[in-house]
């Protein structure tokens, strides 16, 4: 008996709505024995990885890395924004060169730590 969600309910939009999601850096993501293939999750996850692919190089990632997916826990999040009770993955890769790791979330995360950038995927 499993006691999580079911892989297949962690990603629940369409590779085209990742152009509107929120993309962050952060430099300090160095433990990265908790990031996902996306496979785990997606039965053919080509999609939606070439679209984090097209947002985080607009954002400015250099195009080193493995994209992957980091789950942040409910319980991370202020008590006034959960964004649901099973948390959210955000999708994840880490640049060789300078170790910045860029984030793209479905929802706006409250985290003033983060640098929030704003790509204009229109253009």
């Amino acid at each position: 008996m499993s006691y999580s969600v079911p892989a297949s309910s962690v990603i629940d939009y369409p590779a085209e709505a990742m152009a509107s999601f929120p993309i962050y850096a952060f430099e300090w993501i160095d433990n990265l024995h908790f990031i996902q293939p996306p496979d785990r999750f997606l039965p053919d996850p080509s999609a939606h990885v070439e679209a984090a692919r097209a947002a985080f190089l607009h954002a400015g990632w250099e195009g080193t890395g493995e994209i992957g997916l980091l789950w942040l826990p409910t319980f991370v999040f202020p008590m006034d924004s959960w964004p649901s009770w099973d948390g959210v993955a955000l999708w994840h890769v880490k640049q060789f060169e300078d170790g910045t790791s860029w984030l793209m979330s479905p929802i706006e995360l409250p985290f003033d730590v983060f640098v929030r950038c704003l790509p204009d995927l229109e253009s």
